[in-house]
């Protein structure tokens, strides 16, 4: 995959709104464990960020997955894992399959808003009891009139705290738990929904996570995203997006991550040289580099791959497996170069510390990521009659 000049000229205006717009405050939102969604994405979506790769009907730019892509790994370049992760969930988590399935008189009044940044959206899939394995959730949406009545729970729920609607995945019928259910969107302000709580974090602070209870919620039948039944399988189709998304998000944080390391070794010295001078630290920060550039290379073959209408969910979750590693071996090395500095709650490295462990957790934990690789490779055993 090869950055054209468009790519390279929208990697550009993201920068610098970042260093503009949201740099600047990352301290303040981390510290005030919550950051403001509305009013930050009124300015992405002014500049055409929120739909890069969304219908041009709906306010989208129409442009294909790699300008995504290119988005998702800008996004590495904010101070905080926070922010960029609240984003993915309005760009790639929340939004692909209405974008995809979605009736057009549901795009335009849930897609077209989460797209100018008017409406901020959020993913409804985990619960108290059921996180990676989706096929376990218990929220219900049952018919009534024209209605579904939602009841159940839904946990880890990204921008909850502030969302206008969420993109949410119930059982609409018995049966098969893979042909059961339903994408619906819910608007966060209907009666019967209630936040219990917001979720206190190792990492990720900036984030507001909320556990959300659904009493009896009406919404409109019209408000299921394409057909009934096939939640599952939109949802499994958006997965192969998020995970792209968080194998790109982390590439650009793992090369700030390995250059701010290299910059202070350069200027650390011990007994009377300089820290970087030895082989081991230097050594070491080119294996980090190696493998960081090898996540790339996958990552972008994977959606060249993904634009060309290929099924690449072994790829995708390669991708989210491997990055999800690193995100965890990244910063422990480098941290561990940096001292005692290293251990300091303001120093960047170690906030990229606790906010990447979630890589390997959200989205899919690194054993379903494995489980599914190796389905495609067929190594799975055989179940038993």
């Amino acid at each position: 995959m090869q950055w054209t000049h468009e790519h390279q000229e929208l990697q550009r205006n993201l920068e610098r709104f970042i260093d503009s717009d949201i740099n600047p405050h990352v301290d303040e939102w981390e510290a005030a464990e919550i950051f403001p969604a509305k009013e930050l994405f009124r300015k992405m979506g002014a500049l055409g960020f929120l739909g890069i790769s969304k219908p041009v009907a709906f306010g989208g730019l129409g442009l294909d997955y790699s300008y995504s892509v290119a988005m998702a790994e800008t996004l590495g370049h904010i101070r905080c894992g926070a922010v960029p992760m609240a984003i993915g969930v309005q760009t790639d988590m929340a939004t692909p399959a209405l974008a995809r399935f979605g009736s057009d008189e549901l795009r335009a009044q849930f897609l077209a808003p989460a797209i100018s940044g008017e409406a901020v959206a959020c993913i409804g899939v985990s619960e108290p009891g059921a996180g990676s394995d989706v096929a376990s959730v218990k929220t219900t949406a049952r018919k009534d009139g024209g209605d579904y009545v939602i009841n159940g729970s839904k946990m880890w729920i990204t921008n909850s705290l502030q969302a206008d609607w969420m993109c949410l995945l119930a059982n609409t019928s018995e049966g098969a738990v893979h042909r059961n259910k339903s994408l619906i969107v819910v608007p966060m302000d209907a009666k019967g929904i209630s936040v219990e709580r917001k979720i206190r974090k190792i990492g990720m602070n900036a984030s507001d996570t909320g556990l959300i209870h659904f009493d009896d919620v009406r919404v409109p039948q019209r408000n299921r995203i394409g057909e009934e039944g096939q939640g599952f399988t939109y949802q499994m189709l958006q997965f192969q997006e998020e995970r792209l998304w968080a194998a790109a998000g982390n590439l650009r944080a793992m090369d700030e991550c390995i250059d701010a390391t290299i910059e202070y070794a350069r200027e650390r010295k011990l007994f009377g040289a300089s820290l970087l001078d030895n082989q081991w630290v230097h050594f070491k920060l080119a294996e980090l580099k190696t493998e960081v550039e090898a996540l790339r290379a996958l990552t972008y073959r994977a959606c060249e791959l993904y634009i060309s209408g290929q099924d690449v969910t072994a790829l995708a979750s390669m991708a989210k497996l491997k990055t999800g590693r690193l995100s965890r071996i990244v910063p422990d090395t480098c941290l561990q170069f940096w001292g005692g500095m290293g251990f300091t709650w303001e120093n960047r490295v170690s906030r990229f510390y606790r906010d990447g462990r979630l890589t390997s957790i959200g989205g899919g934990a690194d054993e379903v990521m494995l489980s599914i690789i190796c389905k495609h490779m067929k190594t799975l055993p055989r179940r038993q009659a």
